[in-house]
């Protein structure tokens, strides 16, 4: 089976997580640090979920959750990054990529929603 595009750019996202996830366990921030690395790889894990879903509404409710996990990513990353946790890094790659995975994502739910209606 081909992998979809989206699950395709969760898994990239969550490779480029676990260098911080290591910084921030090497600083003894551990708590944000699997905050981070536990929703950031659930997206993949959630969307790979979703494409042996039973039915459209498995589908989107596997997508939905994976939306959700993106989001939370995200509120970690911009903690993060605002607070200065990490001297010196540079994780604006990051949150660029799961603006883009939210966005898919976020479509995703919203189609599959529609066509449920119909």
């Amino acid at each position: 089976m081909k992998e979809s595009i989206v699950g395709g750019k969760a898994f990239c996202y969550a490779l480029k997580i676990i260098p911080l996830y290591q910084q921030l366990n090497c600083q003894k921030d551990f708590a944000i640090a699997t905050q981070l690395l536990k929703c950031s790889t659930s997206i993949g894990a959630n969307v790979e979920e979703a494409t042996a879903g039973f039915s459209k509404k498995d589908f989107a409710s596997k997508m939905s959750i994976a939306s959700k996990e993106a989001r939370e990513s995200r509120y970690w990353l911009r903690l993060i990054s605002e607070s200065n946790l990490v001297k010196n890094a540079d994780i604006s790659n990051q949150l660029t990529d799961i603006e883009e995975i939210i966005k898919m994502l976020t479509k995703i739910v919203k189609t599959t929603q529609q066509e449920s209606l119909t």
